[in-house]
C-alpha cells in the first residue's frame, strides 16, 4: 500500500474539515431503515469534533440526475445522524455557495453540519474543477471516509483532494489496511472464496486473483458454469454456457500460476426455486435433468472447512448457494461460521465484502467475527479486480 495521510497527521483544531462520507443509506417513508454506514462514520466524525474541528459533512444520496429532488434530500439522513450521534446537527440547503457558507460560519467548534446532496449539481459526477473549487472554498482540510464511493472520480471524492490538504478517515483507513493485509501483504496460504450467480460479472476478479492467491474456492451459480465447462451434467441449473471457454481459460491460468481451484464435489438440488422446496444432496454427475443446483452439499462443506484450517488469509466475495431461501443457505452458513471460528481463534485474517456478501454473512451469524467486513460494493469489487480507485489514488503521497 502506498503512503496516505490519516487523522493522526492532521492538526484540525479550529479548522473547517470537509468530510466525504457515504450516507447513501436505505430509507422508507422518509426514515433511515439501516444506519450501518452512518454508524461506521461516527468514529471519524467524533474524533474530528473532539480535536476541535468544525465538521462539515458531504455525501451523495440516490441518483437525482444533477438537479435538486426533494425525495433525495439528505435532511432525513441528517436527522438520523443526530439521533445516532446524540447531538444537534446543522443542515445546509445546498452544498456550495452562500447557503452552505452561512451554516458553516455559524457552526461552533466541534459542531457537525450536513450539506445537501452533492449530486444535486451535475458538476459533481462530471468532476468539474470549478465545482470542486467551490466545495474546497468551504473548508481548510479534506478527509475522505467514503471508500464505498472511492471508485468514482467525482468532484467530492477526487477533485477536491487535489485542492485541499487531504487524508483518509478512520473508516477509509480501516478498509485500506484490511484490503492491503488480504491482498498486498498477506500471510500465505491465501484463500479466496468467490461466489455469486454469474461468471460474467466476476471475470476480472477471477483473472486478477488467480495470480495472487494460493486457493480459489468458486461457488454459487458461478460454479455451475465451471462444472459445465468441465463436462459435468448440471440439469437445469443456472449456468452461463457461453462462458465455458472463459471458465476453462481461468482454470488454465490458475494451473500456470500454481493456484488451486476448488469446485463443489457434491450439491443440494431441487426441482423448484422456492422456500423449503423438496431437496436432496447428490454427487456430481448425479444431478437429475429436471433439477437445479442450489447449494453445495455436505461433502463439499467438509472439504472446504478442512481446507480453511490450512490457510492464513481468507478473502470472501459472494455466497456459495441461494442463501436467500432456506434450506439453500446451509452451505454458505456452515463455511462462513468456520471462517469466523478460525478468525476468533487467531488462526487467520478474514476480509469480506461486495454485493450480497454482507447479507449472506449476517444471515450466517458470522459477520461480526470476521476480521473486517466491507460495506462497499462496487469499490470493493474493483479493488479486488486490481483496478486503481480514483478516490484512493487522490489521497496517496507522491
Amino acid at each position: 500500500m502506498a503512503n496516505f495521510k490519516t487523522l493522526d497527521d492532521l492538526d484540525v483544531a479550529g479548522k473547517r474539515v470537509l468530510v466525504r462520507v457515504d450516507f447513501n443509506v436505505p430509507t422508507k417513508d422518509g426514515r433511515v431503515t439501516d444506519s450501518t454506514r452512518i454508524d461506521r462514520a461516527l468514529a471519524t466524525l467524533g474524533e474530528l469534533s473532539k480535536k476541535g474541528a468544525k465538521v462539515v459533512i458531504l455525501s451523495h444520496f440516490g441518483r437525482p440526475k444533477g438537479k435538486p429532488d426533494p425525495e433525495m434530500s439528505l435532511r432525513p439522513i441528517a436527522e438520523c445522524l443526530a439521533e445516532r450521534a446524540g447531538r444537534t446537527i446543522a443542515f445546509a440547503d445546498d452544498c456550495v455557495g452562500a447557503a452552505a457558507k452561512s451554516v458553516i460560519d455559524a457552526l461552533p467548534v466541534g459542531g457537525f453540519a450536513v450539506l445537501e446532496n452533492v449530486r444535486f449539481h451535475a458538476e459533481e459526477e462530471n468532476n468539474d474543477p470549478a465545482f470542486a473549487a467551490r466545495l474546497a472554498e468551504l473548508g481548510d482540510i479534506y478527509v475522505n471516509d467514503a471508500f464505498s464511493a472511492a471508485h468514482r472520480a467525482h468532484a467530492s471524492t477526487e477533485g477536491i483532494a487535489k485542492i485541499l490538504p487531504s487524508a483518509a478517515g478512520r473508516l477509509m483507513q480501516a478498509e485500506l489496511d484490511a484490503l492491503s493485509g488480504a491482498l498486498e501483504t498477506p500471510k500465505h496460504p491465501v484463500c479466496a472464496v468467490i461466489g455469486g450467480a454469474k461468471v460474467s460479472s466476476k471475470m476480472d476478479v477471477l483473472g486478477h486473483l488467480v495470480a495472487k492467491v494460493d486457493v480459489m474456492v468458486i461457488g454459487g451459480g458461478m460454479a455451475n458454469t465451471f462444472l459445465f465447462a468441465g463436462g459435468v451434467g448440471i440439469g437445469k441449473s443456472l449456468c452461463e454456457r457461453d462462458m465455458a471457454d472463459d471458465a476453462r481459460a481461468i482454470m488454465d491460468a490458475a494451473k500456470a500460476s500454481g493456484c488451486d481451484i476448488v469446485l463443489p464435489i457434491d450439491a443440494v438440488v431441487a426441482k423448484e426455486f422456492a422456500e423449503n422446496a423438496a431437496s436432496m444432496a447428490v454427487g456430481l454427475g448425479e444431478v437429475p435433468d429436471d433439477a437445479m443446483i442450489l447449494d453445495i452439499g455436505p461433502k463439499s462443506i467438509a472439504a472446504l472447512n478442512a481446507k480453511l484450517a490450512q490457510v492464513k488469509t481468507v478473502l470472501w466475495n459472494g455466497p456459495l448457494g441461494a442463501f436467500e431461501i432456506k434450506p439453500f443457505d446451509a452451505g454458505t452458513n456452515a463455511v462462513a461460521k468456520r471462517v469466523a471460528e478460525l478468525t476468533t481463534a487467531g488462526q487467520l485474517l478474514s476480509v469480506a465484502g461486495g454485493g450480497d456478501t454482507v447479507a449472506a454473512l449476517s444471515n450466517a451469524g458470522a459477520a461480526d467475527d470476521f476480521s473486517y467486513v466491507s460495506t462497499a460494493g462496487g469499490a470493493f469489487l474493483e479493488w479486488i479486480e486490481g483496478k486503481t480507485l480514483p478516490g484512493v489514488a487522490a489521497l496517496m503521497a507522491d
